[in-house]
């Protein structure tokens, strides 16, 4: 779909050549031209741009972007520098500053851990302007499934946070008993009294970091 410039071209190449694929370009191409469509065109990838396969360490799974103006920036969870932080993403602050200590940015903008080896993937990586789910079922769950898979066999241990019903399915695609699954609820305001506020993911994904011998992420 696009050139990244790291070693996901190779391992997508494959998958990107699937007639699945061109149907979902065709379907873009004509949402793009109708728009507003989020995340802009250059941010699609931005996720595993920033996090080369080789570099993953931890995943964290969102469902669809942000559908706002402005917001989404090709990252689950993620907003751009100036954007308010959207209630999920404040409520995943709140959990680091009170199980790390870590005082959070007020920027929404997640890069700091993208190119630390986080890759902030969504299940659907476009969505059209004020309407939340619109591009779910075109092609985008098949396309990211592959990207999961293809870290599920790498032998390089990976933490994988999975919050709520959505990311949760994702578990079985995830086989390979070096890596590490972690489930909470979602951090939404509607569910993270439920589960998320108190899970210590954070810590946890970092204990087992280190436990690898790999670097902890500087939440």
């Amino acid at each position: 779909m696009t050139h990244l410039g790291n070693d996901w071209d190779a391992l997508l190449k494959e998958e990107t050549e699937q007639p699945y694929m061109e149907e979902l370009r065709c379907f873009l191409r004509e949402e793009y031209r109708n728009g507003p469509v989020y995340p802009p065109k250059r941010d699609m990838f931005r996720a595993l741009s920033l996090t080369p396969y080789h570099k993953v360490k931890v995943v964290i799974i969102g469902q669809d972007p942000y559908h706002g103006p402005g917001q989404a920036m090709g990252m689950s969870f993620s907003v751009r520098e100036g954007i308010p932080l959207p209630p999920s993403l404040r409520n995943i602050y709140q959990e680091i500053e009170k199980t790390t200590g870590r005082q959070q940015p007020p920027s929404g903008d997640l890069t700091r851990w993208a190119v630390q080896g986080v890759l902030l993937l969504n299940a659907v990586l476009t969505v059209r302007g004020g309407c939340a789910a619109s591009h779910r079922g075109h092609g985008w769950e098949r396309f990211t499934d592959r990207i999961i898979s293809l870290l599920n066999n790498r032998e390089e241990p990976i933490v994988f946070l999975l919050w709520g019903a959505d990311a949760r399915k994702k578990k079985l695609l995830i086989t390979n008993p070096r890596h590490t699954v972690l489930e909470a609820a979602h951090p939404s305001p509607l569910s993270a009294h439920n589960g998320f506020f108190g899970c210590n993911h954070f810590n946890r994904a970092n204990e087992i970091l280190k436990q690898n011998g790999q670097t902890p992420i500087e939440w």
